[in-house]
């Protein structure tokens, strides 16, 4: 994947991946939403970077 990005030049977020372990024991699955503050900073950090990103182009 990331080749064919690179032959298109595309702008792609280099950092972070976001990988949640015990996926189980951080989500309420009656409300469909997690639970667990330190996933919630690390998926929220890297949408800011993100949205960054976006407003850059």
């Amino acid at each position: 994947m990331r080749q064919i990005l690179v032959f298109f030049n595309a702008k792609v977020l280099n950092k972070t991946e976001v990988m949640i372990s015990q996926l189980a024991s951080k989500v309420d699955v009656e409300s469909n939403t997690i639970t667990d503050l330190a996933t919630i900073e690390v998926i929220g950090a890297q949408l800011r970077a993100l949205a960054g990103m976006a407003r850059e182009y």
